[in-house]
């Protein structure tokens, strides 16, 4: 029987990456149920790692006996000494860049806007950055497992591709010569950040299923 894993997203984006990954691994891949009607947890850690596991243990707790998978990933840009890290889903609404309750979502929008703009002095070869990644396992409020993933490219002046989400079309990846955006989904999980650490915590999801068995 094939593993479930409920994820603690309701991004459609995270989803579609999350369940092109398990695809090949009997793996069930389905968004936590009622997630959007439960009050998220305060993302106050300084880390990933602290984001990721905060949120595997809390919604954990909400499907018993369960594995519940929960990542906090995002942008670290070098010459922004490492931002927007944590902050990179709410870079632009950190500054009071938000859209109006009745408008469209425009959060990447507006994130890769303010990303320009504070890199429009910063030389091509000073753009480098990296996404990075990290998924914690969890089940009745006990952390498990995590794993990490990193992918490193440079920042370019203007988007490219249509594809992906965030920041994937600002995002370049110089031994592709393509943007994150421009890639297909089997080639993004193979080198992204949330491919490379969903690889990696697959031997233990493995394990903690027989362990539940």
């Amino acid at each position: 029987m094939a593993l479930r894993l409920f994820v603690a997203t309701t991004s459609q984006g995270k989803l579609r990456d999350f369940r092109t990954a398990a695809a090949a691994h009997s793996i069930s891949i389905e968004p936590l149920p009622n997630l959007e009607g439960i009050p998220a947890p305060d993302e106050n850690g300084a880390t990933f790692a602290d984001n990721a596991t905060l949120k595997a243990v809390y919604y954990s707790r909400l499907a018993p006996g369960e594995l519940v998978l929960a990542d906090d990933s995002g942008l670290e840009v070098d010459a922004l000494a490492g931002a927007p890290g944590v902050r990179s889903a709410r870079f632009a609404a950190d500054t009071g860049l938000v859209d109006s309750p009745d408008a469209n979502d425009n959060t990447d929008v507006w994130n890769n806007m303010l990303l320009l703009q504070k890199l429009a002095s910063v030389p091509a070869a000073q753009r480098t950055a990296r996404y990075r990644c990290v998924l914690v396992a969890a089940r009745n409020g006990q952390p498990l497992h995590s794993a990490e993933g990193a992918v490193e490219g440079l920042i370019l002046d203007s988007p490219s591709g249509t594809g992906g989400f965030g920041y994937d079309p600002l995002f370049f990846l110089p031994e592709l010569d393509l943007t994150m955006a421009e890639i297909d989904l089997e080639t993004k999980l193979s080198l992204s950040h949330r491919g490379r650490a969903f690889a990696a915590l697959l031997p233990f999801l493995s394990d903690s299923s027989e362990a539940n068995s």
